[in-house]
């Protein structure tokens, strides 16, 4: 029986969400909003901020929220940079959240939080090394090695997002050039399609696929994964002809003993690890270890 509930914050270049979930990785409420296109950093925080007390109501038994937003960001979520959220450049996300909401507040890259959702509540659960991936509107991973989260030097370990996939490719709002998301992310098919992608057609599908299957072979081949987990609405949205593709070339380029035969599959939590992963990053901060519990 669960005993604690955190508020669980997604906050991403599309939309915002906010939900409630209880410590066996149950969602119990949840509520979305599109991402506002402003320049004005305060009015998305004030977005953010109406979302959440709305999730939060009158609930006294939420114990800590805990948020994954995308990155980059310095440790901890103490500043927050988002790619994807220009108008947010080393905003104090944490301190802003932990003012208004009153409560404690953890955050973390969002393909991070994924990860540990996975990990304790998901098609992680029984695995020690692998690799979750966000494919939406911005691309981000999160790295579980040897039974831990990889956070990296300022937290932002696992930005496979920003693996060059095509060296001649288009510009990536990094500044650098053919990254995987400046090649597979919605936005990115979008422009390359001049349309929405979701009416992207099989061929682009199997192209976002491959590209992704080709970044994700360098982090198997780099670090020696059993699996890897795919969620974001590209991903999910475009089903089997991206997971068949992005296999196909994992297999072509995935030669060594160790990595041959490493597959990608869909996240376990469906659409709903996004909240489930910031929730976890929430009770992480309070002592609370799920996996560790399931043992």
């Amino acid at each position: 029986m669960h005993s604690n509930v955190a508020l669980a914050l997604d906050v991403g270049g599309t939309k915002f969400a906010a939900g409630l979930v209880t410590d066996d990785g149950n969602v119990v409420a949840m509520k979305q909003v599109p991402t506002p296109q402003t320049s004005r950093s305060d009015e998305l925080f004030a977005t953010l901020l109406g979302l959440a007390n709305d999730v939060l109501g009158s609930n006294s038994e939420v114990a800590v929220c805990g948020v994954g937003c995308g990155g980059p960001m310095t440790r901890n979520g103490e500043a927050v940079s988002p790619l994807n959220i220009p108008a947010w450049r080393e905003f104090p996300l944490r301190d802003r959240l932990r003012e208004g909401l009153g409560m404690g507040v953890c955050i973390d890259n969002d393909a991070k939080a994924l990860a540990l959702g996975e990990a304790w509540f998901g098609a992680g659960r029984n695995l020690s090394n692998f690799l979750a991936m966000v494919v939406s509107t911005g691309i981000g991973g999160g790295l579980f090695v040897d039974g831990r989260l990889l956070d990296g030097g300022a937290g932002n370990a696992g930005h496979i997002g920003h693996v060059i996939v095509e060296p001649e490719g288009a510009d990536c709002a990094c500044g650098s050039q053919g990254c995987l998301e400046a090649e597979a992310s919605g936005p990115s098919i979008g422009r390359r399609l001049g349309a929405d992608p979701s009416t992207a057609d099989v061929h682009e599908k199997r192209r976002a696929g491959m590209l992704v299957g080709r970044a994700v072979a360098s982090a198997v081949n780099l670090l020696d994964l059993e699996h890897v987990l795919i969620g974001g609405s590209v991903a999910l949205g475009f089903g089997d002809e991206f997971f068949a593709a992005a296999n196909m070339e994992l297999l072509d380029r995935c030669r060594l003993d160790f990595s041959r035969g490493v597959r990608i599959s869909p996240v376990g939590l469906g659409t709903e690890a996004p909240l489930v992963g910031a929730a976890a990053v929430g009770f992480r901060s309070l002592g609370i270890d799920a996996r560790a519990r399931s043992i």
